[in-house]
């Protein structure tokens, strides 16, 4: 199962940039859901350290995916955010794969997708991951 979930994301990562590492995909569907955050706290939320964030951010930014700002609060520090072509190109692989989840999941009934969203809650709370 593990070995599968980092086939997705891999594959993932190559369908919106052919270049794009895929342990930087995780941050970009993070900054997609927080929008703009300080590197500190994206380091923090996906137990990085800043040195590995911050290679991952720049190699995001070669890409236009992300781009660093200015933080309105606090002009000495530097905010992370989806480029418009790292957002467009993130959103339309999510809504593409929730479209594929929608279609698998289809013939399912009302009692079995309740199991297993519960059972996948559960299995996320443990921290294996």
């Amino acid at each position: 199962m593990w070995r599968r979930a980092r086939a997705a994301v891999r594959d993932s990562a190559r369908t919106l940039h052919p270049r794009l590492d895929p342990t930087v995909y995780p941050l970009l569907v993070l900054v997609l859901h927080t929008g703009p955050l300080r590197m500190s706290e994206a380091a923090s939320r996906l137990s990085l350290d800043k040195s590995t964030l911050s290679r991952q951010v720049d190699a995001a930014v070669r890409l236009a995916l992300l781009e660093r700002v200015i933080d309105p609060s606090d002009a000495r520090a530097r905010l992370v955010q989806l480029t418009p072509s790292g957002h467009k190109g993130l959103t339309a692989l999510l809504d593409d794969q929730r479209s594929r989840w929608r279609a698998a999941l289809a013939e399912w009934d009302q009692h079995e997708v309740e199991l297993l969203t519960g059972l996948l809650h559960k299995l996320g709370g443990t921290g294996v991951a």
